[in-house]
């Protein structure tokens, strides 16, 4: 047998080139000649796909450009999507449409739910029922129009301990898509018993760029809820936030990722599975509340972590939120506050009194607690233990730190719940809270404990929060301000204003950021650091209003792309002098005055001008409020 090495070949291959002897000179001839040759082919090559606008068709990618950032690995379709989609204006009400997963059978109780947060005429969405209603039922014109899911009988479910329902609502994003609504950003998934916040969904969708891929959601309460399902996934009935660009791409491949997930409990479990073949992770946002516990929640609604109350779910398998009264009503009466300033609502904030020896904890529009002692900033954020885990009743473990409630009542907080609010001028409300006695429960009879159990009502002053506020704190790339200055959100602090020592009425009055009561120049120690801060702010604004050519640069600073300079008490503007331009900066000037607070007063400025007519120069003065 003959065994062939064939690194030692035995003969001689077929030669490429001729086999004639060949000199020096004619293989140098050669390898120039070579080298034209390959030269020639690229530039060729090149020549054709830089004159073909649609080259990216053929290859399946985009023609790279001189930019890296032209570069784009999607799919033609994907990009037909984004382009369609793309918008500068910001994300209302108009461009979400929600899909609410019902039945027959559970729709009849929890109607209620959705009729405190449906605005017919306004939202857009359907309750997606298992069959038509009965004719003896009436339909609400207060309630979501209703769909009817398509058979679902086709599909496997595997899961021993489910119900085959969670096919029917895992394919409601589908079926919702297929209406062929226009204008859609986001498609938002909950249960028939989902409260939405809808304002303060807008304001967290406002965040996120709607022409990318984004899945956004919150996780459970209970670790064990957890553990059992994933903690990758958005959990549904605490609502769920799908991109279109995401949906469009979801929706191709649902149906047979349904079979392919077979086995998996729920709806939201299929959801993300199939998320996870296109490779989208979750986008966590800590206002979604699946609300995975038993018992009392007002642990977890009075020290609501720094975000926009979003949803709240599981609302039949808790206590009332306010006490004496039923859950309906309860929600009834946080919508009151809610509606008067949406961004506030739940948002958390404390303040001490050393004089009194007061410690106070604030939960806007929902309760206040009034410590006789003063307690750390890290115990008051940390939500009560009142609840229980959702699958065992068990004390613990949670998603989030809890602490105990102390049997000393000398130990426990006076607690207020919230009881009306009113609004006391342009962007200001006052809310009151009256003071809650629990039934058959030991007063603490120490002096400073009774001094401070004598407060029947306390008076809460607020600024309404402006919404762009939590997209200030989180588009830092849109907004081109704030870079380093707020890179994740802050919790705000309340301050005592009625400071008399036997008051029996504590007005808390919420306050911003930062507070100054003297300026640069007079000793405030803050100040320095605010002046940095503001016209970091303001440069910056500048700088990009020039470059986007909202005003032209001077001619003699174009080419070191210089703007302005700034000193200590005044900021020189350079520009081109054209109508334009002056038109321009004073447009920067009013968005930094929306972003910041501070006005430039135009009366005070002056506009410095060469090289133009005595009547160019009036025109300017009389267009424009500055000495020209």
């Amino acid at each position: 047998m003959a065994i062939f090495d064939p690194f030692k070949l035995r003969h001689k291959p077929p030669s490429i080139f001729p086999t004639t002897a060949v000199k020096p000179n004619n293989v140098l001839s050669l390898v120039f000649k070579l080298c034209i040759f390959i030269s020639v082919a690229l530039i060729v090559i090149y020549v054709i796909f830089s004159g073909c606008s649609d080259c990216h068709h053929i290859t399946g990618h985009r023609r790279l450009g001189p930019h890296v950032d032209n570069v784009n690995f999607t799919t033609a379709s994907s990009s037909t999507i984004l382009r369609q989609n793309q918008s500068s204006e910001a994300t209302d009400v108009s461009h979400i449409v929600f899909g609410i997963g019902g039945s027959i059978q559970t729709w009849r109780d929890r109607s209620r739910y959705s009729e405190l947060w449906w605005r017919p005429n306004v939202t857009r969405g359907f309750v997606w029922l298992d069959e038509e209603p009965p004719l003896n039922m009436t339909w609400l014109s207060t309630s979501p129009p209703y769909q009817v899911s398509a058979d679902t009988s086709r599909f496997n479910y595997t899961c021993w301990f489910g119900t085959r329902s969670a096919i029917r609502m895992a394919r409601i994003i589908k079926e919702t898509f297929e209406l062929g609504l226009t204008n859609v950003r986001w498609f938002v998934m909950g249960d028939d018993d989902t409260v939405f916040f809808v304002d303060n969904l807008i304001t967290v969708l406002n965040k996120y760029d709607h022409n990318q891929m984004y899945y956004i959601g919150g996780n459970s309460e209970s670790v064990e809820q957890d553990i059992v399902h994933s903690y990758a996934m958005a959990y549904g009935g605490g609502g769920i936030a799908i991109s279109y660009p995401l949906a469009v791409e979801l929706v191709k491949i649902l149906d047979g990722c349904i079979d392919r997930y077979a086995s998996l409990y729920g709806s939201d479990q299929k959801i993300e599975a199939c998320i996870s073949e296109i490779g989208v992770p979750l986008t966590k946002e800590l206002g979604f509340h699946q609300v995975d516990i038993r018992g009392n929640p007002y642990g977890l609604l009075a020290a609501h972590p720094v975000a926009p109350l979003v949803t709240l779910h599981h609302l039949d398998y808790v206590d009332p939120i306010f006490p004496a009264a039923t859950q309906t009503d309860s929600l009834r009466r946080l919508m009151s506050a809610y509606k008067m300033d949406p961004s506030r609502i739940l948002q958390h904030s404390f303040c001490h009194d050393p004089t009194r020896g007061l410690s106070i904890s604030v939960s806007w529009g929902y309760t206040i607690q009034i410590y006789p002692s003063l307690v750390t900033a890290k115990e008051l954020e940390t939500p009560f233990l009142t609840f229980k885990s959702w699958r065992t009743s068990s004390l613990e473990p949670f998603s989030f730190d809890t602490r105990p409630i102390s049997e000393d009542p000398c130990e426990k907080p006076i607690i207020y719940f919230f009881d009306r609010v009113y609004e006391v001028g342009s962007g200001q409300t006052l809310t009151t809270y009256r003071k809650h006695d629990e039934e058959g429960e030991t007063q603490c009879d120490s002096p400073d404990y009774s001094r401070a159990n004598l407060v029947e009502y306390i008076d809460v002053s607020a600024t309404t929060w402006m919404p762009d506020l939590w997209k200030m704190l989180k588009n830092i790339d849109d907004l081109f301000i704030f870079d380093w200055v707020l890179q994740a959100p802050r919790r705000q602090y309340c301050e005592i204003v009625n400071n008399e020592e036997d008051s029996g009425n504590v007005n808390a009055e919420l306050a911003g950021y930062f507070q100054s009561s003297r300026g640069l120049r007079q000793g405030c120690s803050l100040s320095p650091y605010l002046f940095v801060i503001c016209m970091d702010v303001l440069s910056k604004l500048l700088d990009k209003a020039a470059g986007v050519g909202q005003f032209g640069f001077h001619p003699r600073c174009k080419e070191l792309g210089l703007t302005h300079l700034s000193f200590a008490d005044d900021l020189m503007v350079l520009s081109d002098g054209k109508t334009r331009s002056i038109e321009g900066i004073v447009e920067v000037f009013d968005q930094f005055a929306k972003v910041s607070g501070l006005k430039i007063s135009m009366e005070k400025s002056t506009l410095y001008m060469a090289g133009v007519s005595t009547t160019t120069r009036q025109q300017f003065a009389n267009q424009f409020l500055f000495t020209v």
